[in-house]
Order: structure tokens, then C-alpha cells, then sequence
């Protein structure tokens, strides 16, 4: 009865195991492939960092002057924007680098 349907008293452990390995689920990961060429490489975390914070600061300076033109308020927004699109840009690079 404690049989499995193959006849084989392996374990699940084990059935399981082999599975994993038969699909590659438990080997390293991929290397760098063809869509990713400069992964890991200086310049593309350099890269990577940079686009990051301008385009925080500058989604964070485009909403802020929006809604400064849109209320009629000068610097406020967009000093209460820039800021928090520093730091959401901050907030990215730590996430790149706590790898």
C-alpha cells in the first residue's frame, strides 16, 4: 500500500530532486545572454545609477511645476517635489546596489 504507482520506493525528496535537476531549476543561473550583454559591468551599473536619479528628479521637477502652474503657487511644489524625487532616486540606487 506505502508503494508508489511506479513500484519504486524512492522518496519524494529524492523524485523531487532529480526533477529540479532535470529542468535546470536548482544549477547556477543563466549567464549573460544575448538581451542583457553588459550585465554586471561597471558601465552598465554606472549607467543604470545615473539614469536612475535624473529621471527621479525629473518626474519629481515635472510634477511639482505642473502643480505649481496648476494652483498658482511658485516654489512650493516644486521644492516638495524635487526633494522627494531625490529621494525616490536615492531610494533606487540603494535598492541597485543592496544586491
Amino acid at each position: 500500500m506505502d508503494e508508489e504507482p511506479g513500484g519504486d520506493d524512492v522518496s519524494f525528496e529524492e523524485r523531487l530532486r532529480a526533477a529540479r535537476g532535470r529542468q535546470r531549476l536548482d544549477g547556477p543561473p543563466a549567464g549573460k545572454g544575448p538581451s542583457d550583454p553588459f550585465a554586471g559591468s561597471p558601465w552598465a551599473i554606472g549607467l543604470r545609477v545615473g539614469v536612475e536619479l535624473v529621471a527621479a528628479l525629473a518626474v519629481g521637477v515635472a510634477i511639482g511645476w505642473a502643480l505649481d502652474r496648476w494652483l498658482g503657487t511658485r516654489p512650493v511644489f516644486l521644492s516638495l517635489f524635487f526633494l522627494l524625487g531625490g529621494a525616490a532616486g536615492v531610494r533606487n540606487v540603494w535598492r541597485v546596489f543592496s544586491r
